[in-house]
Protein backbone atom coordinates (compact mmCIF):
# COMPACT_ATOMS: atom_id res chain seq x y z
CA UNK A 1 0.00 0.00 0.00
CA UNK A 2 1.08 3.24 -1.07
CA UNK A 3 1.67 5.91 1.30
CA UNK A 4 0.51 9.36 1.16
CA UNK A 5 2.33 12.11 2.81
CA UNK A 6 0.35 15.27 3.36
CA UNK A 7 2.48 18.13 4.25
CA UNK A 8 0.49 20.31 6.21
CA UNK A 9 0.05 23.92 4.98
CA UNK A 10 1.61 26.85 6.27
CA UNK A 11 -0.63 29.15 8.48
CA UNK A 12 -2.10 32.17 6.77
CA UNK A 13 -0.52 35.24 7.68
CA UNK A 14 -1.75 37.46 9.65
CA UNK A 15 -1.53 41.52 9.65
CA UNK A 16 0.51 42.94 12.10
CA UNK A 17 -1.17 44.24 15.11
CA UNK A 18 -0.90 47.79 16.33
CA UNK A 19 0.56 51.21 14.60
CA UNK A 20 2.16 51.27 11.07
CA UNK A 21 2.49 53.83 8.18
CA UNK A 22 -0.39 53.71 5.62
CA UNK A 23 -0.99 51.27 2.67
CA UNK A 24 -1.85 53.21 0.24
CA UNK A 25 -3.16 50.24 -1.55
CA UNK A 26 -5.42 48.61 1.11
CA UNK A 27 -6.19 50.72 3.84
CA UNK A 28 -8.17 53.78 1.61
CA UNK A 29 -11.56 52.09 1.74
CA UNK A 30 -11.60 51.48 5.49
CA UNK A 31 -9.70 54.59 6.19
CA UNK A 32 -13.09 56.28 4.71
CA UNK A 33 -15.17 54.18 6.81
CA UNK A 34 -13.51 55.22 9.58
CA UNK A 35 -12.88 58.92 8.84
CA UNK A 36 -16.67 59.20 8.06
CA UNK A 37 -17.76 57.24 10.76
CA UNK A 38 -15.60 59.17 13.69
CA UNK A 39 -16.74 62.63 12.05
CA UNK A 40 -20.55 62.22 10.91
CA UNK A 41 -21.64 64.80 13.30
CA UNK A 42 -19.24 67.66 12.06
CA UNK A 43 -17.87 66.62 8.56
CA UNK A 44 -18.69 69.60 5.96
CA UNK A 45 -19.71 69.31 2.40
CA UNK A 46 -15.58 69.23 1.97
CA UNK A 47 -15.33 66.33 3.99
CA UNK A 48 -17.72 64.40 2.15
CA UNK A 49 -16.35 65.33 -0.65
CA UNK A 50 -12.83 63.76 0.47
CA UNK A 51 -14.37 60.44 1.79
CA UNK A 52 -16.04 60.16 -1.52
CA UNK A 53 -12.61 60.84 -3.64
CA UNK A 54 -11.10 58.17 -1.01
CA UNK A 55 -13.01 55.48 -2.41
CA UNK A 56 -12.61 56.35 -5.72
CA UNK A 57 -8.70 56.36 -5.37
CA UNK A 58 -9.09 53.27 -3.75
CA UNK A 59 -9.82 51.34 -6.95
CA UNK A 60 -6.56 52.78 -8.59
CA UNK A 61 -4.49 50.26 -7.96
CA UNK A 62 -1.11 50.81 -8.60
CA UNK A 63 -1.42 54.25 -10.29
CA UNK A 64 -1.79 55.42 -6.34
CA UNK A 65 2.31 55.77 -6.20
CA UNK A 66 2.06 58.27 -9.22
CA UNK A 67 -1.50 60.30 -7.81
CA UNK A 68 -0.23 60.30 -4.10
CA UNK A 69 2.66 62.64 -5.08
CA UNK A 70 0.00 65.05 -6.85
CA UNK A 71 -2.83 65.04 -5.07
CA UNK A 72 -3.13 66.96 -1.63
CA UNK A 73 -5.54 64.32 -0.07
CA UNK A 74 -3.83 61.04 -1.46
CA UNK A 75 -0.54 62.77 0.20
CA UNK A 76 -1.45 63.78 3.35
CA UNK A 77 -3.02 59.81 3.28
CA UNK A 78 0.04 58.20 2.28
CA UNK A 79 2.47 60.08 4.80
CA UNK A 80 0.61 59.40 7.69
CA UNK A 81 -0.01 56.58 10.12
CA UNK A 82 -3.17 53.83 10.84
CA UNK A 83 -3.46 51.69 13.94
CA UNK A 84 -4.59 47.89 13.89
CA UNK A 85 -6.44 45.85 16.10
CA UNK A 86 -8.19 42.66 16.18
CA UNK A 87 -7.82 42.23 12.40
CA UNK A 88 -9.27 45.64 12.14
CA UNK A 89 -8.11 49.42 10.96
CA UNK A 90 -9.13 51.41 14.19
CA UNK A 91 -7.17 54.15 13.81
CA UNK A 92 -5.37 56.94 11.74
CA UNK A 93 -3.64 59.94 11.04
CA UNK A 94 -3.06 62.09 8.16
CA UNK A 95 0.06 64.25 7.90
CA UNK A 96 1.45 66.88 5.38
CA UNK A 97 3.10 69.66 4.96
CA UNK A 98 0.81 73.17 5.06
CA UNK A 99 2.58 74.85 1.89
CA UNK A 100 2.93 77.64 3.53
CA UNK A 101 5.38 80.79 1.72
CA UNK A 102 8.76 80.84 1.41
CA UNK A 103 10.62 82.59 4.05
CA UNK A 104 8.22 80.74 6.78
CA UNK A 105 9.05 77.60 9.05
CA UNK A 106 8.37 74.27 7.64
CA UNK A 107 4.59 73.93 9.03
CA UNK A 108 2.99 70.39 8.95
CA UNK A 109 -0.51 69.90 9.47
CA UNK A 110 -1.80 67.19 11.40
CA UNK A 111 -5.48 65.81 10.25
CA UNK A 112 -7.92 62.96 11.13
CA UNK A 113 -6.59 62.08 13.90
CA UNK A 114 -9.52 59.24 14.31
CA UNK A 115 -10.16 56.12 16.39
CA UNK A 116 -12.86 54.35 15.98
CA UNK A 117 -15.71 54.12 19.15
CA UNK A 118 -15.11 50.39 20.02
CA UNK A 119 -11.47 51.15 20.53
CA UNK A 120 -11.31 54.46 21.87
CA UNK A 121 -9.32 54.89 25.57
CA UNK A 122 -6.76 53.07 25.05
CA UNK A 123 -3.98 55.52 24.04
CA UNK A 124 -3.92 54.56 20.56
CA UNK A 125 -4.89 58.65 19.27
CA UNK A 126 -1.78 59.16 21.54
CA UNK A 127 0.59 56.49 19.66
CA UNK A 128 -0.91 57.74 16.46
CA UNK A 129 0.12 61.70 16.93
CA UNK A 130 3.13 60.63 18.40
CA UNK A 131 4.74 58.95 15.48
CA UNK A 132 3.27 61.67 13.32
CA UNK A 133 5.26 64.23 15.48
CA UNK A 134 8.62 61.86 15.33
CA UNK A 135 8.52 62.13 11.57
CA UNK A 136 8.18 65.73 11.02
CA UNK A 137 11.23 66.12 13.43
CA UNK A 138 12.54 63.41 11.26
CA UNK A 139 11.91 65.76 8.24
CA UNK A 140 13.67 68.66 10.15
CA UNK A 141 9.72 70.42 10.58
CA UNK A 142 9.43 73.45 12.51
CA UNK A 143 5.67 73.73 13.47
CA UNK A 144 2.98 71.32 13.57
CA UNK A 145 -0.51 72.79 13.50
CA UNK A 146 -4.06 71.42 13.62
CA UNK A 147 -7.90 71.89 14.07
CA UNK A 148 -10.30 70.65 16.86
CA UNK A 149 -13.50 71.18 17.35
CA UNK A 150 -14.16 73.38 19.84
CA UNK A 151 -16.18 71.09 22.83
CA UNK A 152 -13.92 68.39 21.63
CA UNK A 153 -12.51 67.81 25.29
CA UNK A 154 -11.04 64.69 25.03
CA UNK A 155 -9.05 65.75 21.80
CA UNK A 156 -7.91 68.86 23.20
CA UNK A 157 -6.40 66.80 26.80
CA UNK A 158 -4.65 64.67 23.89
CA UNK A 159 -2.59 67.62 22.09
CA UNK A 160 -2.23 69.93 25.29
CA UNK A 161 -0.37 66.58 26.62
CA UNK A 162 1.54 66.63 23.24
CA UNK A 163 2.68 70.45 23.84
CA UNK A 164 0.04 71.98 21.71
CA UNK A 165 -0.55 75.71 22.13
CA UNK A 166 -3.88 76.92 21.78
CA UNK A 167 -3.71 80.01 18.69
CA UNK A 168 -7.52 81.22 18.61
CA UNK A 169 -10.88 79.68 18.25
CA UNK A 170 -12.64 80.11 15.16
CA UNK A 171 -16.25 79.89 13.67
CA UNK A 172 -17.65 78.96 10.34
CA UNK A 173 -20.13 81.03 9.32
CA UNK A 174 -22.17 80.34 6.47
CA UNK A 175 -25.56 82.35 4.70
CA UNK A 176 -27.71 80.68 1.61
CA UNK A 177 -28.47 83.00 -1.03
CA UNK A 178 -32.44 82.36 -0.61
CA UNK A 179 -32.05 84.58 2.44
CA UNK A 180 -34.04 88.17 2.14
CA UNK A 181 -31.74 90.89 1.88
CA UNK A 182 -31.25 92.86 5.40
CA UNK A 183 -32.38 96.56 5.40
CA UNK A 184 -28.74 98.56 6.04
CA UNK A 185 -28.95 102.14 7.47
CA UNK A 186 -27.33 104.17 4.90
CA UNK A 187 -23.90 105.51 6.20
CA UNK A 188 -21.49 108.04 4.76
CA UNK A 189 -18.43 105.70 4.48
CA UNK A 190 -16.74 105.84 1.50
CA UNK A 191 -15.95 101.86 -0.04
CA UNK A 192 -13.35 101.55 -2.49
CA UNK A 193 -10.49 98.93 -3.58
CA UNK A 194 -6.67 99.77 -2.46
CA UNK A 195 -4.43 100.68 -4.72
CA UNK A 196 -1.80 98.20 -6.35
CA UNK A 197 0.92 100.46 -4.29
CA UNK A 198 -1.01 100.07 -1.13
CA UNK A 199 -0.34 96.38 -0.53
CA UNK A 200 2.02 97.59 2.49
CA UNK A 201 -0.51 99.28 4.14
CA UNK A 202 -3.31 96.89 3.83
CA UNK A 203 -0.21 94.40 5.21
CA UNK A 204 0.72 96.21 8.06
CA UNK A 205 -2.52 96.62 9.05
CA UNK A 206 -3.09 92.58 8.95
CA UNK A 207 0.25 92.13 11.04
CA UNK A 208 -1.27 94.03 13.77
CA UNK A 209 -5.06 92.70 13.48
CA UNK A 210 -4.22 89.15 12.31
CA UNK A 211 -1.30 88.42 13.85
CA UNK A 212 0.26 84.69 13.15
CA UNK A 213 0.54 84.07 16.94
CA UNK A 214 -3.23 84.18 16.97
CA UNK A 215 -3.82 82.24 13.56
CA UNK A 216 -2.91 84.71 10.93
CA UNK A 217 -6.31 85.45 8.65
CA UNK A 218 -7.53 81.62 8.67
CA UNK A 219 -7.40 78.13 8.31
CA UNK A 220 -3.59 77.58 6.29
CA UNK A 221 -3.96 81.39 5.66
CA UNK A 222 -0.95 82.59 7.25
CA UNK A 223 -0.61 86.61 7.53
CA UNK A 224 2.22 86.87 4.90
CA UNK A 225 3.14 89.52 2.51
CA UNK A 226 2.67 86.90 -0.35
CA UNK A 227 -1.05 87.40 -0.16
CA UNK A 228 -1.20 91.39 0.56
CA UNK A 229 1.59 91.44 -2.98
CA UNK A 230 0.02 90.13 -5.97
CA UNK A 231 2.38 90.16 -9.00
CA UNK A 232 1.46 90.68 -12.98
CA UNK A 233 2.32 86.83 -13.11
CA UNK A 234 0.10 85.81 -10.14
CA UNK A 235 -2.96 87.87 -11.28
CA UNK A 236 -2.33 86.26 -15.12
CA UNK A 237 -2.69 83.26 -13.41
CA UNK A 238 -5.25 83.27 -11.40
CA UNK A 239 -7.38 84.90 -14.33
CA UNK A 240 -6.65 81.56 -16.36
CA UNK A 241 -7.75 79.55 -12.74
CA UNK A 242 -10.95 81.42 -12.61
CA UNK A 243 -9.94 82.78 -9.52
CA UNK A 244 -11.14 86.01 -8.13
CA UNK A 245 -10.47 87.83 -4.94
CA UNK A 246 -11.77 91.49 -4.83
CA UNK A 247 -10.47 93.32 -1.46
CA UNK A 248 -12.66 96.39 -0.81
CA UNK A 249 -11.50 98.97 1.90
CA UNK A 250 -12.36 101.98 4.29
CA UNK A 251 -9.80 104.52 5.22
CA UNK A 252 -9.56 106.93 7.77
CA UNK A 253 -11.07 110.60 5.93
CA UNK A 254 -8.38 112.80 7.09
CA UNK A 255 -5.28 110.34 7.28
CA UNK A 256 -6.21 108.11 4.30
CA UNK A 257 -4.82 104.90 6.46
CA UNK A 258 -6.91 101.67 6.17
CA UNK A 259 -9.27 100.97 8.71
CA UNK A 260 -10.71 98.03 7.40
CA UNK A 261 -10.55 95.73 4.95
CA UNK A 262 -12.84 92.88 3.44
CA UNK A 263 -11.86 90.32 0.61
CA UNK A 264 -14.36 88.61 -1.71
CA UNK A 265 -13.05 85.30 -2.85
CA UNK A 266 -14.74 83.22 -5.24
CA UNK A 267 -13.67 80.27 -7.28
CA UNK A 268 -15.37 80.17 -10.96
CA UNK A 269 -18.30 81.94 -10.04
CA UNK A 270 -20.15 84.48 -7.43
CA UNK A 271 -22.37 81.58 -6.51
CA UNK A 272 -20.32 80.84 -4.11
CA UNK A 273 -18.11 83.45 -1.80
CA UNK A 274 -16.01 83.64 1.23
CA UNK A 275 -15.42 86.79 2.93
CA UNK A 276 -12.37 87.60 4.78
CA UNK A 277 -12.99 90.77 7.43
CA UNK A 278 -10.42 92.25 9.79
CA UNK A 279 -9.79 96.20 11.22
CA UNK A 280 -7.59 98.31 13.21
CA UNK A 281 -7.30 96.95 16.74
CA UNK A 282 -9.22 99.81 18.91
CA UNK A 283 -11.33 100.96 16.58
CA UNK A 284 -15.20 100.71 17.17
CA UNK A 285 -15.55 98.88 13.69
CA UNK A 286 -19.73 97.84 14.30
CA UNK A 287 -20.66 100.68 11.89
CA UNK A 288 -17.45 100.19 9.24
CA UNK A 289 -18.62 96.58 9.07
CA UNK A 290 -22.16 96.99 8.80
CA UNK A 291 -21.38 99.25 5.88
CA UNK A 292 -19.30 96.32 4.16
CA UNK A 293 -21.41 93.49 4.35
CA UNK A 294 -24.67 95.52 3.28
CA UNK A 295 -22.27 95.98 0.24
CA UNK A 296 -21.42 92.60 -0.33
CA UNK A 297 -25.49 91.47 0.49
CA UNK A 298 -26.68 93.89 -1.99
CA UNK A 299 -24.47 92.96 -4.56
CA UNK A 300 -24.66 89.20 -4.49
CA UNK A 301 -28.13 88.79 -3.02
CA UNK A 302 -28.72 85.21 -4.49
CA UNK A 303 -25.35 83.47 -3.87
CA UNK A 304 -24.13 81.41 -0.30
CA UNK A 305 -21.78 83.30 1.57
CA UNK A 306 -19.26 81.81 4.28
CA UNK A 307 -16.54 83.74 6.68
CA UNK A 308 -14.07 81.86 9.26
CA UNK A 309 -13.74 84.73 11.90
CA UNK A 310 -12.27 84.60 15.29
CA UNK A 311 -14.92 83.66 18.09
CA UNK A 312 -13.59 86.23 20.21
CA UNK A 313 -14.98 89.21 18.28
CA UNK A 314 -18.05 89.84 19.48
CA UNK A 315 -19.05 92.61 17.17
CA UNK A 316 -19.10 90.50 14.12
CA UNK A 317 -20.72 87.90 15.91
CA UNK A 318 -23.76 90.24 16.85
CA UNK A 319 -23.24 91.00 12.81
CA UNK A 320 -23.53 87.86 11.52
CA UNK A 321 -26.68 86.80 13.65
CA UNK A 322 -28.32 89.76 12.54
CA UNK A 323 -28.08 88.86 9.15
CA UNK A 324 -28.68 85.41 9.45
CA UNK A 325 -25.92 83.68 9.19
CA UNK A 326 -25.45 80.15 10.47
CA UNK A 327 -22.67 78.59 12.50
CA UNK A 328 -21.55 75.35 10.79
CA UNK A 329 -18.15 74.31 13.32
CA UNK A 330 -16.35 75.77 15.89
CA UNK A 331 -12.85 75.02 15.75
CA UNK A 332 -9.67 75.29 18.09
CA UNK A 333 -6.77 76.27 15.76
CA UNK A 334 -3.08 74.63 17.74
CA UNK A 335 0.34 74.77 17.34
CA UNK A 336 3.14 72.77 18.48
CA UNK A 337 6.54 74.61 17.69
CA UNK A 338 9.50 71.73 16.94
Amino acid sequence: MTEISVTPKAPAAIAPEGLRPVNMRTDLRPLADLIELVFADSMDSNGRSAIREMRYLSHMGYGLNLISRLNDLALGISLGFVYIMDGQLVGNVSVYPAGYPKGMSETWILANVAVHPAFQRRGIAGELVEASLEMIRQRRGKRVILQVNYDNRAALRLYERQGFLYERAWRHWRRGGFVGSPFCDGHDFHITRPGHSEWKSEYALAQEARPNASGGLGWLKPTHESSFRVSPWKRLLNLFSLNSTEKLIIRDESTLAILVSCWLESLISFSDIRLRFFASPGLDYLPHAEALFCNVLARYPRSTISIEHPRDDDIINELLNRYQFKINRELWHMRLDL
